[in-house]
């Protein structure tokens, strides 16, 4: 079995989802007492979050690429980035990389196209909705994307920062996201891309009566089917 490198700790909420759903996906498959071969590095956020806030994106890029590094030295196969807005960056992290980096976006797009769905709301960080760094890869896989107005994505960088990224969930909060889902699914959206990693602490498929695209999810499973040799 290959090893997995997750970079994770952005937030270390949505990093232990990925490392529980990894092992169960493994065990899944393998069966008997087999988990998955995994190293990770869980970076402090605080400073990451920083400079995002900053700016200062190329910064924040060499520091992730420096552990990246680190990673693959250290014996992974492959490399998975645990968040969706870091994904800002993954040309910097890839530089001078020999391992592949499992991008989030192309999993999403792919399985996006599975289900047939061309056109999907996104909800993320106000990084991921209004940047177009995230919006340009589905985009190229032929998805279009539709994002909520700015106060909605106002609301929905706040409770990311402010509530899921601590571990904190509200009932309002939850009722606020599926509102703006419903109102993405009025503009068109076919399903409903959580594409910030903490999200789904927050809302599920029992939220909606559209599909609900979960990235971490997503990333996980093809992570796994990296490692297994199923891509």
């Amino acid at each position: 079995m290959k090893t997995i490198g997750l970079l994770g700790g952005m937030s270390w909420e949505s990093t232990a989802i990925y490392y529980r759903l990894i092992n169960q996906a493994v065990s899944q498959r393998l069966g008997g007492l087999h988990s998955a071969s995994i190293l990770l590095h869980s970076l402090d956020f605080a400073p990451v979050a920083a400079l995002q806030q900053d700016n200062r994106w190329a910064e924040a890029g060499e520091l992730l690429a420096n552990h990246a590094h680190a990673l693959e030295a250290a014996g992974a196969d492959c490399l998975v980035l645990c968040t969706n807005t870091m994904h800002r960056v993954a040309d910097i992290i890839e530089t001078g990389l020999s391992i592949p980096l499992i991008h989030i976006a192309d999993a999403t797009a792919r399985h996006l196209q599975r289900l047939d769905i061309n056109r999907a709301g996104l909800l993320g960080t106000a990084f991921t909705m209004e940047q177009a760094f995230y919006r340009d890869r589905l985009i190229g896989h032929g998805i279009d994307v539709l994002i909520p107005d700015a106060q909605q994505r106002s609301i929905v960088h706040r409770v990311i920062f402010d509530e899921l990224c601590r571990g904190q969930i509200d009932d309002r909060s939850r009722q606020a996201f599926v509102h703006i889902s419903q109102q993405l699914a009025k503009r068109g959206a076919e399903g409903i891309i959580l594409g910030c990693t903490e999200i789904g602490l927050l809302i599920g498929p029992d939220d909606l009566d559209l599909p609900i695209i979960d990235t971490t999810r997503i990333h996980a499973e093809a992570a796994v089917d990296f490692v297994l040799g199923s891509l």
